[in-house]
């Protein structure tokens, strides 16, 4: 199920891993009871379809047989092995990590199954199930809930990380009976096994509830209420962790075409269910071949055969116990709403004494008798009180959107689809306790804080992309930003910043104050006052999320055309909707070149008095307020950047300029893989100095013998930069997600991305700027070709040649390599 983990990681598990990681002690503990040895083991087989057990089933390892099953199923054994493999009459052969206490299912070797063996042997996907599948995608978005005019409903989720429930008695037998062995271990507090295994003996390691209420409507959009949530070992909710969302929405991974090549799939059977005739397509991975006496399928769909709607998803690893996911849906007006999530996927394996070791078993250096327990990460989402139509009040789909209702757990039973165990009970105790002890809460909230770019400590809210950059004129930047939050003041932020560069040996420095006129979206008045240098023909990143600011860092790496500016200036921002978010400002500044320049003679420093009107549309990225502001939860396409200034002879300013420039960004798939388009340019109107112009955003560097750098969200790797200047320009940035995937080293899928990068503009008065540069006035073009998952890294790896008129005679010049960190995706 390798293929199925990494897919798990990216949407649903990733959920619990961040807050399990933030449980550093104990995830230190857990990883330290990684131990193998020997072990007894008791297993019971039972048929997959049919639930009965099945005898005379052959437990075995390595070729060598160590029991067989009894009429119930069951085999007690004992091995050394990590994996055995369990074989029995008319059924596909199976494998399974060793644990203490197991229960392992087997197929059928039915009639059906076996009239695909000649496709099987072929190792390609059987052209009915293909065509099925073509099909459910096909009519994905007419069988989806999103296609009704209205509707609403209900959801409860667990997340929990604990031992394999059938181990829990075992578990506690040994511990019983080691107790007087782990009292006389001297360790430090919860980092230690004893503590482990300790809160094992009583509760789970982690649990976390939510409960979310649903609405949809076409004309008023969809908004997601948070009815109620907890996380055990944490008083203070992590607002960006409940908003988010697993595969509700989304197309299977199983369906989606670009990911066929990873299966292989096969229509076996038709069966009934709920009263609805259903194909049955088992698929396995391609990442395992077989041979046909063993295991072929790695899990099952089930598409309905009047409306080709996905009626259940079954996906099981290779090894039985090492997890599994099963998602189901369910038909109501006319459309398939999921129904029930599970997910159960093995994290690791502890081993433990049975008995502490007699003194000649000491004395003799002979091993002690362990037992192996399997700890598990469980989900398990259950949907209901379903509707359609629904009463569309606007006043119900106001603000961004997701709205926080509770975040205390003090309503959580009013939506339990059944009451908790008392082994769930005393894990909120237990964990409690814990987070409490070790500062859990502190750890949480600089962990979310880093979402946004931002490290948080008690009052205040350190900026990580202030501490250190670089550009050819400042060399390396170091500064440090700090910004008061609401523990200070809820309406009142102020904030201070100071830099250093230590190629031109300048202190930066800034002071300003957020004053806020609501708490129920972003709206605040700011003033502030600045000393400090930019690049010359920046592209305006205002409302930019953290990701976008983040790739387009390195862009002035190869540009020394910089600039200072001094100066206070006054905005105002207001979230309009969830989607549109406009921002004013009125700026009066000092502005002077930091390189050798000159505008008409009038020499390189001048007075600059405008205002900046700024725009973010983004109609279907999701957004949630917490008390730290608005917070981004998913980024979604089209959406548009605009900038409107316009300079005044007033107030002292030399200038009286318009420019405006916008950035268009959108994603859509198609049969032939997934393409991303940015469409951006800007144009000057009127005489205004070099810096407020547009460079074109080249990173090479002609001194290089070969090209290298850092991806920029709008740059060229093969265009120098700092050369270039344009008082009028439009480009493009054309990527496409070829679908084809191919293993990588380890557990990791890569995938390769075709790009295309082009720009054009002109320049009406370049004698008007006494600098040495050149105008862009022709098509310039770049292609190049990305290698997603870099040999399982976490960066892609690009290639780049530049093509069409701009082309040289020098290799090293037309060529380039690329770098981007793969989170920063499209």
């Amino acid at each position: 199920m390798d293929i199925e983990k990494a897919f798990l990681k990216e949407e649903i598990s990733v959920i619990l891993l961040q807050i399990f990681f933030m449980k550093k002690g104990l995830v230190l503990m857990f990883l330290s009871l990684f131990v193998f040895g020997f072990s007894q083991s008791k297993i019971t087989v039972i048929n997959e379809i049919k639930g009965t057990p099945i005898a005379n089933a052959t437990i075995s390892c390595n070729d060598k047989i160590l029991g067989k099953t009894d009429d119930s199923g069951y085999l007690e054994f004992k091995t050394k092995c990590k994996s055995i493999q369990i074989t029995a009459e008319n059924h596909f052969k199976e494998s399974a990590l060793v644990e203490d206490v197991m229960t392992v299912t087997l197929i059928n070797t039915s009639s059906k199954t076996k009239s695909i063996e000649t496709v099987i042997l072929e190792d390609k996907s059987d052209p009915q199930a293909l065509e099925i599948l073509r099909k459910t995608d096909q009519l994905f978005k007419s069988n989806s809930p999103k296609s009704l005019d209205s509707y609403a409903y209900k959801s409860y989720e667990k997340i929990s990380l604990d031992i394999d429930q059938d181990s829990i008695s075992a578990f506690n037998e040994a511990f019983n009976n080691n107790f007087n062995l782990f009292k006389k271990q001297k360790t430090k507090d919860s980092i230690s096994d004893v503590s482990a295994r300790r809160i094992f003996s009583k509760s789970k390691l982690f649990l976390w509830e939510r409960a979310q209420e649903y609405l949809f409507s076409k004309k008023l959009g969809e908004k997601v209420n948070i009815l109620d949530n907890r996380i055990s070992g944490l008083k203070q909710p992590i607002y960006e962790m409940i908003a988010l969302q697993g595969n509700r929405d989304k197309v299977p991974n199983q369906i989606k075409p670009e990911n066929r090549g990873l299966y292989r799939f096969y229509l076996t059977d038709t069966i009934e269910i709920d009263g609805r005739k259903n194909f049955v397509i088992r698929f396995r991975e391609v990442s395992y071949k077989k041979t046909v006496k063993k295991r072929k399928f790695s899990g099952y769909l089930y598409i309905d055969i009047d409306t080709y709607g996905i009626k259940k998803i079954e996906s099981i690893s290779k090894d039985k116990n090492v997890g599994n996911i099963a998602s189901t849906w369910i038909f109501f007006n006319n459309k398939w709403f999921l129904s029930e999530e599970s997910v159960k996927l093995r994290m690791s394996r502890m081993m433990m004494d049975n008995t502490e070791p007699s003194s000649d078993a000491v004395e003799n250096n002979s091993k002690r008798h362990k037992k192996s327990f399997g700890t598990y990460a469980y989900l398990s989402s259950k949907y209901f009180d379903y509707q359609s139509p629904i009463v569309e009040d606007p006043k119900h789909f106001t603000g961004y959107t997701f709205t926080v209702k509770n975040a205390d757990g003090k309503t959580l039973q009013k939506y339990r689809t059944e009451p908790l165990s008392e082994r769930e009970k005393n894990t909120y105790f237990v964990i409690d306790s814990l987070g409490k002890k070790y500062n859990i809460d502190r750890k949480a909230r600089i962990l979310t804080g880093l979402i946004n770019g931002q490290v948080r400590v008690r009052s205040f809210d350190f900026d990580i992309g202030e501490v250190i950059n670089y550009n050819l004129y400042e060399g390396f930047r170091f500064g440090l930003k700090a910004k008061l939050n609401e523990n200070f003041n809820p309406y009142f932020s102020p904030d201070y910043y100071f830099a250093y560069g230590l190629n031109d040996e300048k202190y930066k420095y800034g002071i300003g104050i957020d004053i806020k006129t609501t708490l129920d979206k972003n709206s605040f008045f700011r003033i502030e006052y600045d000393d400090d240098v930019n690049s010359s023909g920046e592209f305006y990143r205002r409302l930019w999320t953290f990701r976008m600011r983040m790739m387009n860092y390195g862009n002035n790496i190869n540009n020394d055309k910089y600039y200072r500016y001094q100066g206070v200036t006054v905005s105002y921002l207001n979230d309009v909707s969830n989607g549109l978010t406009l921002a004013f400002a009125a700026k009066r500044n000092t502005e002077e070149a930091k390189f050798d320049y000159s505008f008409r003679n009038s020499g390189a420093a001048f007075e600059n008095f405008n205002t900046l009107v700024t725009l973010k549309y983004s109609p279907n990225s999701t957004n949630i307020m917490t008390p730290q502001g608005k917070s981004l939860i998913d980024q979604k396409y089209p959406e548009l950047y605009f900038n409107f200034e316009q300079s005044f002879k007033a107030l002292g300013g030399d200038f009286n300029y318009t420019r405006f420039d916008a950035l268009f960004v959108q994603n859509f798939k198609t049969r032939l893989g997934t393409t991303g388009l940015r469409l951006y340019g800007g144009v000057v109107l009127g005489e205004a100095p070099i810096w407020k112009h547009f460079t074109m955003n080249g990173l090479a560097s002609p001194s290089r013998d070969i090209n290298f750098n850092l991806t920029s969200y709008l740059g060229f790797a093969t265009l120098e930069g700092g050369k270039f200047y344009n008082d009028r320009f439009a480009a493009y940035y054309l990527t496409h997600k070829l679908p084809w995937y191919f293993k990588s080293i380890g557990q990791n899928v890569s995938s390769l991305d075709f790009v295309l990068r082009g720009t054009i503009g002109d320049m009406k008065h370049p004698e008007y700027h006494d600098f040495r540069f050149r105008k862009l006035d022709h098509l310039y073009q770049e292609v190049g070709l990305e290698w997603n998952n870099f040999l399982s890294s976490y960066f892609n790896l690009g290639v780049f040649y530049r093509v069409g008129y701009y082309t040289t005679y020098s290799f090293k010049q037309n060529f380039a390599f690329q770098f981007k960190l793969k989170l920063l995706e499209f």
